[in-house]
């Protein structure tokens, strides 16, 4: 009969603790997956094939993070956040490098163990390690046995039978031991090989069987990878979405663009403007500036690059500056350089600013404009040098800035509460938008739609109405914005996203304030009075055309607010009716209000048409310096007065 025994069992007292509870089927089926995908031996290779690139991905990462800030100290220094995948990718890959590293080389390892890599030491080179001791009193054994910690012994291997020449045969973390069964005397012991050592430590750190805490730890790091795997894709993806594309080669094109960008959103500018050369009927050609070569009918050169790490060049630039002091042109070309950074950076558009340095140099290039440099992406500053372009060339490029952004990601989701209807009179109409409970807007913001999905973004002064957003749209008849809005059904969803516009916020500390709009521009001003929970001393002062349902609407709403007392008085201009008004002419009559609410440190905030803004600047100007011998430059660069016209 047999007298084996399946359990668990308390070593100290023999008392059974428990039978082994089998493993599910889905940890079996994980454990093989992770193993060996199934393939069994074949799998177990690539399996360890993979943890090997493992190992390279992660050494080549820390090795590039450390080439971008220089010195390990800058290692944990601030991320430029350029998209949720890259700034993650980096973000996390700073923290678990250590633990995925660990896991790729302990997994490596033991696949190599698995497959024989490591050659055991034959029997008689075993024999010659093991040390054999005269048998020592029991009271030295005894000590021994006793000292010996049960977390130290890795198993035992009993007698077979009653011979005192079967010993027990104990495996520790460093040594296996021969104890006499009888006795309890040392017989022999022989240090465990440094192959079976590195076997044990690797499991270990693979697998956290030995801390809960490694474990977590190994457990985060796991999830981290496949983070990692979405997030190296969606870089991957962005880089092949802004890919270059030529319709001529370089050698016949007048108009060369030469682009340096690691992550690929310098080459989205650059692909901006070669698609509008093109639609001029220009001969252009596109490439990444370590294609450089002579170009023999070149008349434009433009070069666009971002700086990477700290000075440093982006990959696809890394030899442009050895290839220009090697190859020189055979004519005069006309050269610009647009650098592309972060002020983040210390070394802000450093590769620009040596690229520059190196052209100024050369006798073939003649320099029209000095170097323009673009923050963060903008497209506001790259329009800047876009218009500085078009000047000197005579080639007239797009100066909307939307243009040249990126198809945002993640728009917010709006429904649609309420919209009134135009008539024949009537071209404006209001739109309430509910957003979700979480996101924050004020009165004075903005609201960015995108009515053809892509690049083309249109911009609408939002008022604060209830906790709602609240639009006044002029409904143009081939207008892309306002007639994507007025299509919109009550009820429906549209995607948009705010934009925070903190120069034209209500003052918060402001005793008086006198409002200026025309136009659609009173959207922001509606929800600042019903926001003026404080009462602050507010003056309306709007104009129109001529007085609709909405601009009686307008009024009906101005008395309840002056009822309220968060509006102290309402004055309207209407331009096409029989006693027909400007705003300009409110303000021409009210002009001792405006002269004493500046001298006393008021604010005044206009919102409308730019026209609208130029004229009612003119006539301040023209009363401050009458009454105060200052002009409003000077209450301008106070914050006194504030402008959001379009």
């Amino acid at each position: 009969m047999s007298n084996d025994v399946n359990a668990y069992i308390d070593p100290r007292t023999g008392k059974i603790l428990g039978q082994p509870i089998k493993k599910s089927e889905f940890i079996q089926w994980t454990t093989a997956l992770h193993r060996s995908l199934f393939l069994k031996e074949t799998g177990r290779f690539i399996v360890g094939f993979i943890s090997f690139l493992l190992v390279l991905i992660s050494v080549s990462g820390f090795a590039l993070v450390l080439n971008r800030q220089r010195s390990i100290r800058s290692l944990f220094s601030k991320i430029v956040k350029e998209n949720f995948a890259q700034y993650y990718h980096v973000f996390l890959g700073r923290l678990s490098l250590i633990p995925i590293l660990i896991l790729a080389l302990s997994g490596t390892y033991l696949t190599l163990e698995k497959f024989n890599f490591f050659l055991e030491k034959t029997d008689s080179e075993e024999k010659i390690e093991v040390v054999k001791t005269s048998p020592i009193s029991k009271k030295e054994d005894s000590s021994i046995l006793k000292n010996t910690l049960l977390a130290d012994v890795q198993k035992i291997e009993f007698p077979f039978s009653d011979d005192p020449e079967d010993y027990y045969i104990i495996g520790l973390k460093d040594r296996e031991i021969e104890v006499n069964q009888i006795t309890g005397v040392l017989i022999s012991e022989s240090p465990t090989s440094m192959t079976t050592q590195l076997s044990d430590l690797s499991l270990d750190l693979h697998t956290g069987r030995t801390s809960i805490l490694w474990a977590i730890i190994l457990g985060i790091a796991s999830l981290n990878i496949l983070f990692f795997i979405y997030s190296g894709f969606a870089m991957t993806l962005k880089r092949r979405a802004s890919r270059i594309k030529n319709k001529y080669n370089a050698g016949e094109s007048k108009f060369i663009l030469l682009v340096g960008s690691e992550n690929g959103s310098t080459l989205r500018f650059a692909n901006a403007i070669h698609k509008q050369l093109l639609a001029h009927g220009e001969k252009a050609f596109i490439a990444e500036l370590n294609t450089y070569s002579v170009y023999p009918k070149a008349e434009q050169l433009i070069i666009f690059t971002s700086t990477h790490g700290l000075g440093d060049a982006p990959a696809n630039a890394s030899k442009f500056i050895s290839l220009i002091n090697k190859t020189g042109q055979q004519q005069k070309i006309k050269v610009s350089v647009v650098g592309f950074g972060s002020k983040s950076y210390p070394d802000f558009c450093g590769f620009a600013q040596e690229i520059d340095a190196e052209l100024s140099k050369k006798n073939w290039a003649e320099r029209i404009l000095e170097l323009q440099t673009v923050n963060d992406k903008s497209s506001e500053e790259f329009v800047e040098w876009v218009k500085l372009w078009s000047a000197k060339t005579g080639i007239p490029l797009s100066t909307t800035p939307s243009i040249y952004n990126e198809i945002p990601k993640g728009l917010q989701k709006l429904k649609v509460l309420d919209k009134t209807t135009v008539s024949d009179t009537e071209h404006t109409f209001l739109l309430t938008l509910q957003a979700s409970t979480n996101t924050k807007f004020t009165s004075g913001d903005l609201l960015a739609i995108y009515p053809a999905n892509d690049n083309r973004e249109r911009l609408y002064s939002i008022g604060n109405h209830d906790g709602n957003i609240q639009l006044v749209v002029k409904l143009h008849p081939s207008g892309l914005g306002s007639g994507y809005l007025y299509g919109v059904e009550k009820g429906s969803i549209l995607k948009a996203r705010i934009i925070k516009n903190q120069v034209f916020h209500f003052p918060k500390k402001a005793s008086k304030v006198a409002l200026i709009s025309n136009g659609t521009g009173i959207a922001p001003f509606l929800g600042m009075l019903e926001q003026n929970k404080k009462k602050t001393d507010i003056h309306l002062y709007c104009g129109f055309r001529t007085e609709t349902e909405t601009v009686s609407g307008y009024k009906k709403f101005a008395d309840e607010m002056m009822e309220k007392q968060q509006l102290q008085s309402f004055h309207l201009a209407l331009s096409r009716e029989e006693n027909h008004f400007y705003v300009m002419d409110l303000i021409k009559r009210d002009a001792a209000f405006f002269v004493d609410l500046l001298k006393q440190g008021g604010v005044i905030m206009i919102c409308g048409s730019l026209a609208m803004q130029k004229d009612v600047e003119s006539v301040l100007d023209e009363l401050c310096l009458v009454k105060t011998a200052k002009g409003i430059v000077a209450y301008k660069a106070k914050g006194q007065i504030l402008t959001d016209c379009y």
